[in-house]
């Protein structure tokens, strides 16, 4: 009797143990949403020519819209290479399960294809406080192949309403040189701003997206270097996500005033 009642004390200890070890473990951070790192840019895709022009081609039937897309698509080119392998990487993120290391801190690892190419993406979530720290490393395999390096790395809150994200250049030229701050109201994202960290003429330049209850119910606030004027310039851009109907202004153009375009992307009188 003594023997068996040794050993059950042994298996309540033993038991007592991993529950212990799985309460200290607790569960993984939540993962920020992918469209965190990304702006909506589809309502403003357009060819022409520089931005600073824009406003000078008053022909043109629709120079309004045609300036919107021509001022953020900037900010399109620079997402499209500084982001398609960090955001294709962390999308993946979702689907794989974390392994848990010390101290509140788990691992994602896995492989990525884009293109053709493999990667091999390892992401870490620390909880700290209320906050979970994030850091996203990834190495390429194959043809001009490069060893791990840290290509992004942010917080955000515990809640999942907010974070930021600092993206560097490229595994060789390690650098930062964008940051990304973001919100989320509810189920969708509230705000999304990229601010650019590059040195030179466009350093602390932004653009930033949100979404509001008006009739133009989206908007973008841009400050961009206008080489034209050899400064930084702000442009205000709201246009409704439904209809399509927007419009622009900027204090160094037309004396800040609004200018509008209906549904068709036509140049229309401001109401």
């Amino acid at each position: 009797m003594k023997k068996v009642l040794s050993l059950t004390l042994i298996i309540i200890l033993i038991s007592g143990s991993f529950s212990g070890c799985k309460k200290d473990k607790g569960d993984p951070p939540g993962l920020p949403p992918a469209e965190s790192m990304l702006i909506d840019f589809s309502n403003f895709i357009y060819s022409g020519k520089s931005a600073d022009l824009a406003f000078e081609n008053k022909g043109t039937e629709d120079l309004n819209w045609g300036t919107a897309c021509l001022i953020v698509g900037t900010w399109r080119t620079i997402i499209a290479v500084t982001l398609a392998i960090p955001v294709a990487s962390f999308k993946v993120a979702v689907d794989q399960d974390p392994v848990y290391l010390s101290d509140k801190k788990w691992e994602w690892s896995y492989n990525v294809s884009a293109a053709g190419v493999t990667y091999k993406a390892r992401l870490t979530g620390a909880i700290s406080g209320d906050e979970v720290l994030w850091e996203m490393y990834i190495a390429r395999e194959g043809a001009d192949a490069f060893p791990e390096f840290k290509w992004f790395d942010g917080t955000s809150k515990l809640d999942g309403t907010g974070g930021k994200w600092t993206l560097t250049e490229s595994n060789t030229v390690q650098t930062p040189i964008l940051q990304i701050d973001w919100t989320k109201s509810g189920t969708e994202i509230g705000t999304i701003k990229y601010t650019y960290l590059k040195s030179g003429n466009s350093n602390g330049a932004y653009i930033e997206y949100g979404l509001t209850n008006n009739a133009y119910n989206a908007y973008f606030n841009v400050h961009y270097y206008n080489t034209s004027l050899v400064k930084f310039s702000d442009v205000n851009i709201e246009w409704n996500t439904s209809t399509k109907e927007g419009r622009i202004k900027s204090s160094d153009y037309l004396l800040g005033t609004w200018y509008c375009w209906n549904a068709q992307k036509v140049n229309v009188e401001c109401l």
